[in-house]
């Protein structure tokens, strides 16, 4: 569901200045019904198991007609959305946010419906309070409900941990990490180990392990007070050098973010560990579908992560002040945010919800994942939710995360820098993207 390296996103930020001047939408005139058909139109990204739900939505409310768009990745709706919200029109009546870029969201959060006029208060205790706090703005007005969350944990191939002659049982997959005293160091070292003897990648990519590493920091590219938080950082550049030597030693298999080969990494042993917010479950099981594969490819999902808790990501439902029926568009996203719906869901996406009650069914529950060796993946991602708390993201979070370290990351990737030269250029692309723009 989320994407990093996207070069449109760095514009994305210079729309917000053009929204003060769009104008408002019209208003519902009376509820829809058979003689009274209403259209609502919804854009997501990525994997968000809706088409059942719709469906269901419209069996339920005769003279709704759902129509859906669903954008390949988040950089790409949000290029869309700012794009849209922008020129005043073609913006859904309900659209999807994604966590990264709800920074800058807030700075136009005056052109999304108050959803308190819609009886936000009456469902407010749904949500796990950090995830409705951030979908309401300084002025208390809700302007997101909350979809998933992204707590983490770590996806191995227990096929190349066993021939590597390492623990392939999830649970002591866990305990050879470190249990809950888990570290970057010591997933690192493991990495050195495998590679050693088996001359393959520990980890896909540098991004990915970056943005988990970030995402761990008390403040990440922003302070709490919404001030850059990266040039002078001397923790967050530790943890860049700890990345960089990682990578300089051979464990990252340089793949391309969201591709992988078109998902055949997956499956040829390119790689032996993924870090895995709950989202990207529903990732991977695409991609192996898609390279072919099925339940056999060895990938298991272990209560364990690198640092302790962390959060990667997750979404929020708005609806934009442009929409003609905010009432009945307020109603559905309501409604497709409530447990019942966000259980089904997270089996229809494998991603993790924000509300309490759903929370509390995948833990009891403990379905078998299929495609992951049968983890009882929800009820680990219920544990790894634990300590969950959301990091504050400023307006161009998304940006630097994608086009200020995304290329430095690339000079590391394919040695064409050391890791002062790739932290310097990493700099630079902050001064031209985001300081001085």
């Amino acid at each position: 569901m989320k994407n990093f390296r996207h070069p449109a996103a760095a514009v994305a930020g210079a729309a917000v200045v053009a929204l003060l001047a769009v104008g408002c939408g019209g208003g519902d005139q009376e509820a829809a019904s058979e003689d009274n058909p209403v259209k609502l139109t919804v854009t997501t990204f990525g994997t968000f198991g809706y088409d059942d739900l719709y469906a269901e939505y419209e069996e339920a409310n005769p003279g709704i007609d759902i129509e859906p768009t669903n954008i390949d990745t988040g950089g790409n709706a949000r290029t869309d959305l700012f794009t849209k919200l922008g020129a005043g029109s073609g913006v859904s009546d309900v659209v999807a946010i994604e966590e990264g870029w709800l920074g800058a969201i807030m700075e136009v959060s005056d052109k999304f419906v108050d959803l308190n006029e819609y009886g936000a208060a009456d469902v407010k205790d749904n949500w796990v309070e950090w995830k409705y706090k951030q979908g309401t703005d300084a002025d208390g007005r809700v302007i997101g409900y909350g979809t998933d969350i992204g707590p983490q944990g770590l996806c191995y191939n227990g096929k190349l941990f066993e021939a590597a002659g390492l623990p392939s049982d999830r649970e002591a997959v866990a305990e050879y990490f470190g249990g809950d005293d888990a570290t970057w160091d010591t997933y690192f070292e493991a990495g050195r180990a495998y590679h050693e003897k088996t001359g393959k990648a520990w980890y896909d990519q540098s991004g990915f392990v970056w943005n988990s590493m970030v995402n761990q920091m008390d403040e990440g590219y922003y302070t709490k007070d919404g001030e850059l938080n990266v040039e002078g950082n001397a923790a967050m550049k530790e943890k860049f050098e700890q990345l960089a030597s990682a990578t300089s030693d051979g464990l990252s298999g340089n793949q391309t973010e969201w591709d992988w080969g078109k998902g055949q990494a997956f499956l040829d042993g390119s790689f032996a560990t993924f870090v895995c917010p709950g989202w990207m479950l529903g990732t991977i099981q695409g991609s192996i579908e898609s390279a072919g594969g099925g339940t056999d490819s060895g990938w298991d999902f272990a209560d364990v992560f690198p640092g302790g808790a962390s959060n990667w990501g997750g979404a929020f439902l708005s609806v934009p002040e442009t929409s003609e029926h905010p009432e009945e568009a307020a109603k559905l996203a309501t409604w497709l945010t409530a447990p019942e719906q966000q259980v089904k869901q997270s089996a229809a996406a494998n991603n993790f919800p924000s509300t309490v009650e759903a929370q509390e069914k995948l833990a009891a529950d403990a379905t078998p994942n299929e495609y992951f060796n049968d983890a009882p993946t929800g009820a680990i991602l219920a544990s790894r939710a634990e300590g969950v708390v959301a990091q504050f993201k400023g307006p161009d979070d998304s940006v630097i995360q994608e086009n200020v370290f995304g290329p430095a990351l690339d000079l590391l990737e394919t040695g064409s820098a050391d890791t002062d030269e790739a932290w310097a250029e990493a700099l630079k692309l902050l001064d031209e993207l985001v300081v001085n723009n």
